[in-house]
């Protein structure tokens, strides 16, 4: 037999199968791990199939060394999978088969864990006797008291109830009383440790009929749904109502979350109620907990997985269901190669499956809500609140009149004043303020010299740590002490402009100095279990105030919190970037459907420089339908997407000559396929080339050459040889192919 093998190497030169021999006695199964002599050395592959024949004469064959693991590592699906992705992307297949396995199994980097496990090896009566006739040693006499329960005993555990217990041990061993054996134990996050004790609730009306449209695709012909639900509507239990059902047909089934802030809550749920079938996967476990949570999937000791946009590619057989929260996040896009839209990858694995996908968010995507009203999937919409619970009374405060009356500060008066109202009652609020550090830049008043980082075209935050105040730059991380002259003109005139995290929590400490406050950015999130410590203090209301970014915006649950505070409304709205309306109102939405979610009303202040911007007042009433609207008109007048499709060709290099010649051979290149092909021609709205709108970043220069195509069959044709295009080596550049790019920026 023999079998061909893509080598875990990531070169176009070796990007494709090698055939091998299978030693005798040797069992094989396209998706096993392998490790194969190739050239001088030896390395891992992927076995993609078998034959009995090989088209190589067998002298000029090598064998496979060995297996890396006794079962295939990747189920066929998945490779089928990422042979599309490689396609897609015109990438190795090497470099799309990795993303289905954790990074730690490449290369041995991990491996299971072990422990010491004592167990009878004669019956509790006779264990009994020999305890009472030992006379010697003590702890051998307790050692087999505990051990007459007939479980098997962690020598770990042991070692709490009886010191040092390995030797008597070992003696109880020897006298054939025990046995010890090395026993597999898989590492488990520390939010699994709960067991299926909780039961569902009686479903609201809302809920059963959205329910009622999703459980005969369940059943039978796979469905696509959009669930819609105003914030605060349920739409979870719809989750778990329609998981129950999954695993009662014996199938799988997988929930995405955006941020893996919201995955231990999400966890929670899904493991109170399903018990030890519920997995986790994300980018915040120990390698040892990624590596073994997989296992356990692929293992099939776990039927629902829940975790962040790589869950995607979790090892599950027999799915029935694919479930993508807060569909709208941008975070679902993988940014780095091999790109990827989580989205488009559930898509396909449900297809490929014949598994039932739900997107669902209280702000749906333009795309994804003008592709429901298009009919590509259905619309299932919950309007109310769980309980008819009323929505949050929502009230704007225009900042220009805070200035007129000499309130320079980050917080309104009436966000001053709700805040001490609210913790007077002893309920909890919750600021958003979008940026973090303490200031967001600084500069002279003098000439206007703003402080840059040497290596980004973006200015750098100020950031307060006791005595350790710093200049950061939030693109690489670079630091540096402020300055206290001003590096241009030598003046003393710096001053700090702008607010983030770090100051609204100043602030808020000075208001209110008695109260325990939590910030959650992205500086205060870094530890391994940084994001659950933060929210389960805010939960459990030893912390009465949390301050936090986008990622406090979405999914959380706090059924305390009354009152939430947007800092700053217009941070996102001016971006460069055709989506920043609709990324504004789905951040305002969001972070105002926390409040209120208990029996408690809520209330929202939104505070801005732009009262009557309409994404303000459509934000501040919850209203979708005429946002929605509204947007699809506008990108319809501007020909933006869905109307037509945006595609960049990104070029980052050292030099800034480089990236500039590189996007110029790039346009030149472009304009000759289209001029030469006038199918393509014809659906080309707009070709040009410049630098990108942060020209340097992370010591990179960058230029992109940009393309607005109409939607059209001969435009998918032109976009597949655009990334091909992409993927051609250029010495000193890197280029970049986007479709539709999360950010234009």
């Amino acid at each position: 037999m023999f079998c061909r093998v893509i080598v875990d190497i990531v070169h176009e030169n070796v990007a494709h199968t090698y055939t091998y021999m299978i030693p005798e006695g040797m069992s094989l199964q396209p998706g096993s791990r392998v490790l194969v002599p190739f050239g001088k050395r030896e390395t891992e592959g992927i076995v993609l199939g078998l034959s009995e024949t090989a088209d190589i004469p067998e002298d000029k064959l090598k064998s496979v060394i060995r297996t890396l693991e006794d079962y295939p590592a990747i189920l066929p699906q998945l490779l089928e999978l990422a042979a599309e992705m490689a396609e897609q992307n015109h990438c190795p297949q090497a470099e799309t088969l990795r993303l289905m396995l954790p990074a730690e199994m490449r290369g041995g980097r991990i491996r299971s864990r072990t422990i010491d496990v004592a167990r009878l090896r004669v019956t509790a009566d006779e264990a009994m006797k020999a305890a009472a006739a030992e006379k010697r040693s003590p702890k051998r006499r307790m050692l087999l008291e505990i051990l007459a329960d007939g479980a098997d005993h962690a020598v770990r555990d042991l070692g709490v109830q009886v010191k040092d217990p390995s030797v008597p041990l070992k003696k109880l061993a020897e006298d054939g009383l025990i046995l010890l054996e090395k026993r597999e134990s898989l590492r488990t996050p520390c939010n699994l440790f709960h067991s299926a004790d909780e039961k569902p609730p009686e479903l609201t009306p809302g809920q059963k009929e959205a329910l009622s449209e999703i459980l005969p695709a369940l059943r039978g012909k796979p469905g696509r749904f959009l669930l819609h639900g105003v914030t605060g509507s349920g739409k979870t239990e719809v989750f778990m109502a329609a998981v129950r059902q999954v695993l009662d047909l014996g199938k799988t089934a997988i929930i995405l979350v955006p941020e893996i802030a919201l995955t231990p809550q999400m966890v929670d749920w899904f493991r109170t109620r399903f018990g030890s079938a519920a997995a986790v996967l994300h980018s915040r476990l120990s390698p040892g907990e990624r590596y073994d949570e997989w296992r356990r999937i692929r293992r099939g000791e776990a039927q629902l997985v829940i975790g962040a946009r790589s869950a995607v590619f979790a090892p599950l057989d027999r799915l029935g269901l694919i479930v993508i929260d807060e569909e709208h996040e941008t975070t679902y896009m993988n940014d780095h190669h091999p790109r990827y839209d989580a989205r488009d990858v559930a898509l396909s694995r449900c297809t490929r499956e014949g598994a039932t996908l739900i997107l669902a968010s209280a702000t749906p995507s333009i795309l994804s809500f003008a592709r429901a009203r298009r009919g590509d999937m259905m619309l299932l919409e919950m309007p109310n609140r769980v309980h008819d619970r009323p929505l949050p009374q929502v009230e704007t405060v225009d900042m220009r009149k805070e200035l007129e009356n000499g309130n320079r500060t980050v917080l309104s008066g009436a966000l001053r004043q709700a805040l001490k109202e609210c913790i007077s009652r002893g309920e909890q609020a919750m600021l958003l303020m979008n940026r973090r550090g303490y200031n967001s830049f600084v500069s002279c008043r003098s000439c206007g010299y703003v402080v840059r980082c040497g290596n980004c075209d973006v200015s750098m935050t100020y950031h307060v740590g006791g005595t350790d105040n710093k200049l950061v730059c939030h693109y690489c991380g670079q630091e540096c002490a402020p300055p206290s002259v001003c590096p241009k003109c030598g003046s003393s005139y710096i001053r700090y402009f702008g607010a983030g995290t770090q100051k609204v929590e100043d602030e808020v400490s000075r208001l209110l100095p008695d109260i325990a406050i939590s910030r959650m950015d992205i500086d205060t999130t870094s530890g391994k279990d940084g994001h659950s410590r933060i929210l389960d203090d805010f939960r459990s209301g030893r912390t009465r105030v949390l301050i936090g970014t986008q990622m406090i915006a979405k999914g959380l649950d706090f059924p305390k919190v009354t009152l939430v505070g947007v800092v700053s409304a217009d941070m996102t709205l001016n971006l460069p970037d055709f989506r920043s309306r609709e990324r504004t109102f789905q951040l305002l939405t969001q972070v105002a459907g926390r409040a209120g979610r208990g029996s408690v009303p809520g209330r929202v202040i939104i505070q801005t420089y732009k009262p009557d911007d309409p994404v303000i007042s459509q934000a501040a009433a919850q209203d979708y339908r005429s946002f929605f609207e509204t947007e699809f008109q506008r990108r319809r007048n501007s020909l933006y997407p869905p109307f037509t499709v945006m595609v960049r060709l990104l070029v980052e290099s050292g030099s800034a000559d480089q990236a500039e010649r590189t996007a110029n051979e790039l346009y030149e290149s472009v304009r000759k396929m289209t001029d030469g092909n006038p199918e393509w021609k014809k659906r080309v709205l707009l070709l040009n080339t410049d630098r990108a709108p942060i020209h340097l970043l992370r010591g990179k220069e960058r230029t992109q050459v940009l393309l607005k195509l109409l939607v059209h069959p001969e435009t998918e044709k032109l976009c597949a040889r655009l990334s091909e295009l992409a993927r051609e080596e250029r010495e000193g550049a890197e280029v970049y192919y986007e479709y539709n790019p999360t950010t234009m920026i």
